[in-house]
C-alpha cells in the first residue's frame, strides 16, 4: 500500500493587543538567625503592605503570594586544618503582586501608599492582558490561518488538491502577553509629593507563536 502524499507547512501568528491589567509585584528579602523569628518578620512585612493596599482601596486578598522561599546561610571556617561549615541562619524571599484593571490615578495610590510602609522591597511594573485564554486563542487561530493561506498557496502552484489535515504540531510555549516598562526598582521616597508616579502608557503587547500543520494531497 502506498504511502499517501502529504505536505507540511509552519503558520506563524502574531498579534498586538492593547494591555487592560496593570500588575505590581513586590520582592522582599530578609535574613534571621532564628528561623521563627525570621518567618514572623516576614508576616510582619507582608501584613504592613496588606494595610497600604486598604488604604489605596483595596482587599488584603488582592495581594497574591507568587513564590516563597527560606533557605539556610552557612559561613566557612577552618578547624584542626580542615574546612568546615555551619549554619548561620536563615534567608526568606517572598514574592507577591497585586493586578487590577489599568487606570494610572490608581497605580499613583497604589506606589503612594506601598512606599509610604518604610519598607524598601524591590519592585517591578507589568501590564497584561486579563483574558490570557483569549489572547492564546486569538494567537493560535493566526497561526493556523497563516498555515493554510501558505498551504493553499503551495497546493496551487504544485497543482495538488488539498485534502484532510494529518497532523497538527504545536509548540505548546507558555507566552506572557506582557510589557514591563519599570523593573527592578526600589521605593526611595515617601508619597510626598503631589504626583508619586508619572504617566505611564505602556505599548502594544506582541506576541507571536508557530503551528506546523501535514496535510494530505493528490
Amino acid at each position: 500500500m502506498n504511502e499517501p502524499k502529504t505536505i507540511c507547512v509552519t503558520g506563524r501568528g502574531l498579534i498586538r493587543l492593547k494591555p487592560d491589567t496593570t500588575r505590581i509585584t513586590l520582592t522582599i528579602e530578609g535574613v534571621s538567625p532564628d528561623y521563627a523569628m525570621l518567618l514572623r518578620s516576614s508576616a510582619s512585612d507582608t501584613a504592613r503592605f496588606g494595610r497600604a493596599l486598604e488604604t489605596a482601596g483595596f482587599a488584603r486578598e488582592d495581594l497574591k503570594t507568587l513564590q516563597f522561599q527560606v533557605q539556610p546561610e552557612y559561613e566557612g571556617y577552618q578547624e584542626d586544618g580542615v574546612y568546615k561549615q555551619r549554619l548561620t541562619g536563615f534567608r526568606f524571599r517572598h514574592e507577591l503582586s497585586v493586578a487590577f484593571p489599568s487606570d494610572n490615578e490608581r497605580l499613583e495610590r497604589i506606589l503612594a501608599a506601598l512606599a509610604g510602609t518604610g519598607l524598601k522591597p524591590e519592585f517591578s511594573l507589568s501590564f497584561t492582558v486579563k483574558d490570557r485564554e483569549a489572547a492564546k486563542n486569538a494567537l493560535l487561530n493566526a497561526a493556523v490561518a497563516d498555515a493554510k493561506e501558505k498551504a493553499e498557496t503551495l497546493a496551487a502552484a504544485s497543482g495538488v488538491k488539498l485534502l484532510g489535515v494529518r497532523h497538527i504540531r504545536y509548540s505548546m510555549n507558555e507566552t506572557e502577553f506582557a510589557v514591563h516598562p519599570v523593573s527592578r526598582s526600589v521605593f526611595a521616597a515617601k508619597a510626598s509629593a503631589d504626583r508619586f508616579a508619572p504617566e505611564i502608557v505602556p505599548e502594544e503587547i506582541e506576541a507571536e507563536d508557530t503551528v506546523s500543520i501535514v496535510w494530505e494531497i493528490e
